[in-house]
């Protein structure tokens, strides 16, 4: 088992910064295939970001440019640096854990969650 609690999420206007990070316990990160992705009103929670255990990373078309995945296996964390934000970035957005040996994409590749942490986009 492992628990992923999300941390960051806030109020910011449009073309802020912002870094949301997912802190895990229980086992290591090292383990997983990491990701974030967010759910927007009234929207279907979508792919956002994921990084393998290797360090490779991959990214949904629309932040492609402006967010950063990152892990760091000492710290047991996951990160997420959002850059230019938009007020179509407001979702709540959730860390993920996957088993995949390499990226993993889909909601279904996962196998543990967070909470969710809250992102509002003002313009």
């Amino acid at each position: 088992q492992v628990q992923l609690v999300e941390s960051g999420g806030r109020l910011l206007q449009a073309g802020g910064s912002l870094r949301l990070s997912c802190a895990a316990s229980g086992r290591t990160v090292r383990q997983f295939a990491m990701g974030w992705f967010r759910q927007g009103p009234g929207k279907e929670r979508e792919f956002v970001s994921s990084i393998s255990r290797s360090g490779d990373t991959y990214y949904a078309d629309f932040v492609k440019g402006r967010f950063t995945i990152s892990r760091d296996n000492i710290k047991n964390t996951a990160y997420l640096q959002m850059n230019n934000v938009k007020p179509e970035d407001t979702a709540v957005y959730y860390c993920a854990a996957s088993f995949h040996s390499g990226l993993a994409i889909g909601r279904g590749d996962y196998e543990y969650w967070g909470q969710g942490t809250q992102v509002t986009v003002s313009s």
